[in-house]
Order: structure tokens, then sequence, then C-alpha cells
């Protein structure tokens, strides 16, 4: 099983292709690398694709974080434990912020920026961020209901739900309080990193007037909308996200 060693401790990966642009995927809160599975396949045949588990996450060594710019230089430490000099940041979420970050704080190691489901401010429901702690298992089923949309099958529901919860309640909360805490609104037109910028028509955690507004300020981003999906839209509607995706990084460059 591949793992970076960080200072900090070792962060597992996932990996496909062995050539071309590096692409790292960064998941959400609570989540892991298994969320990037639909696209490690499809860009792997154009790039070196890495999904990665953060900090405390899937089997990377804990604890895991309390803020995004925590997390931005896990990133950091990962990719040069990989030497990679410069690579294309994809994040859902609360990786969205950390892609955001890292493209403030290092630009000169950015080819490019994905950002899924995400925003330039984060605030989480009060009801996930406190019930986390006090009801972990229902506050989960609350998460997976919010990150789909309504006719999600039962299947996937149960999947989703399963790999919510394997994370640690307190490591979820981290994940969420950083989220909470993120903040770039005057900051974020400073990106000058190529972008593209992803939302679900239905996502309502960071609905499209985030993604919208983000594509506003990030000079030359592009922004695709995609319907019939919500938060994970790149599960829900993985054929038409990576579409999107594969065009982008065959126009970057290192």
């Amino acid at each position: 099983m591949p793992f970076a060693h960080l200072n900090t401790g070792k962060i597992y990966y996932a990996e496909s292709g062995q050539t071309g642009l590096p692409i790292i995927f960064v998941h959400g809160s609570g989540a892991n690398h298994l969320a990037w599975g639909l696209q490690l396949r499809a860009l792997g045949k154009i790039a070196r694709a890495i999904a990665i588990d953060l900090p405390g996450h899937g089997r990377s060594d804990p604890p895991g974080r309390t803020t995004v710019d925590a997390y931005r230089d896990d990133v950091l430490g990962l990719l040069d434990a990989l030497r990679f000099e410069r690579a294309v940041i994809v994040g859902h979420s609360l990786g969205g912020a950390i892609a955001q970050s890292f493209a403030l704080t290092y630009p000169d190691r950015v080819a490019g920026l994905g950002l899924v489901g995400t925003g330039a401010r984060l605030r989480v429901l009060p009801a996930i961020l406190d019930g986390v702690l006090h009801d972990f298992e229902n506050t989960m089923d609350l998460v997976v209901d919010y990150s789909y949309t309504p006719d999600l099958d039962a299947t996937m529901h149960a999947r989703a739900l399963a790999e919510f919860r394997a994370c640690l309640p307190q490591v979820t909360h981290g994940d969420f309080s950083a989220c909470n805490n993120f903040d770039i609104i005057p900051r974020v037109s400073e990106i000058r990193a190529p972008t593209l910028v992803v939302c679900g028509r239905e996502d309502r955690l960071t609905p499209v007037k985030y993604s919208e507004f983000l594509a506003s300020k990030i000079a030359g981003a592009r922004l695709v909308v995609i319907e019939d999906a919500g938060h994970s839209v790149m599960i829900e509607q993985a054929e038409a996200f990576n579409r999107a995706l594969v065009e982008f990084v065959s126009n970057l460059s290192l």
C-alpha cells in the first residue's frame, strides 16, 4: 500500500496512471480517498491521479486537523514527499477550501485548481456541527441526506453512511470546525491558477451561488453546473463530472 512519509506522519494515497501531470484529489469532511474512485480511473488515462486520505481519515495516521491551513500544509508535505514540483489540486467541500488556501499560500506549486461543491466561506449548519459530538449516528444520516439528491438509491445511501460513520466523531467534528472557520472572501480574487469550478444543481450544503461567486472572482475560471446532482456531484454524475475535468486537465501543462 502506498504511503507518503511526512514529518507529521504517514499519508495514504491511491493512484492511477504513471505519467503526465500530477493531480491530487482531496476529499471533504469525514470522508476518505474512496470519494474519488470514479475519477482515478478516468484521469489516470491522461495524468498521474492521486487520491489521498487526509490525516486521521481512512488509512492515514492520526490525528485529524482542526484548521484548513493545517490540512493545506499536509498537502504541501505530500507534494514534497512525492517530489512533485507542481500539481493540479482538486478538492471537494473541505477539500476545496484546502485547495483554495493552497493556491493562495503556495501559488508556484499549483498547475491548476478544481473546486468542487465548495465556497470561499463555508458555514456549517449548527445541527451538523453540534450533532457530530452529541448524536453522531443520526447526524451522519443527516449529512448523507444533505450530500445527495433525494432519489439516492438505498445501496448507495448505505455505502455513503458507512463511509461517514467510519471516521471518528472527533475527526469529523474537527473537519466541520475547520470549514466553519474558513473565510477567504476578501482574498479569493488573488487566486491566479487556472481554475475549474463544479457544482451540482441541487447542492444543499454549498449551493450553486457559492460556485458562481468563486467563478466570478477568480480570473479566467470556468463554471460547470451539473444537473441532477447534489453536493457529491463527482459520485452522482461521474460521467459528466469526469468529462469536464478531463477537458480542463487536458488543456493544462507543467
